[in-house]
């Protein structure tokens, strides 16, 4: 997994736990997955995934 990814899972993982996003952090995980102007397979299923999970509202997006 590369230093990017990582970053990017690390992120989503931490929303995971917490069972909540803030709109800074979502922001934070989409400006770290377009840092480089590459958006690699790994990066774009870490992105569906919690997409899904906020979708569902396993992940609920807050203020902040």
């Amino acid at each position: 997994m590369s230093g990017k990814s990582g970053k990017l899972s690390d992120m989503i993982r931490k929303a995971i736990s917490d069972c909540e996003i803030t709109t800074t952090e979502y922001d934070q995980i989409l400006n770290a997955a377009n840092e480089d102007g590459i958006i690699d397979a790994e990066e774009k299923n870490l992105l569906k995934q919690l997409q899904e999970l906020i979708s569902n509202q396993t992940v609920k997006r807050v203020q902040g």
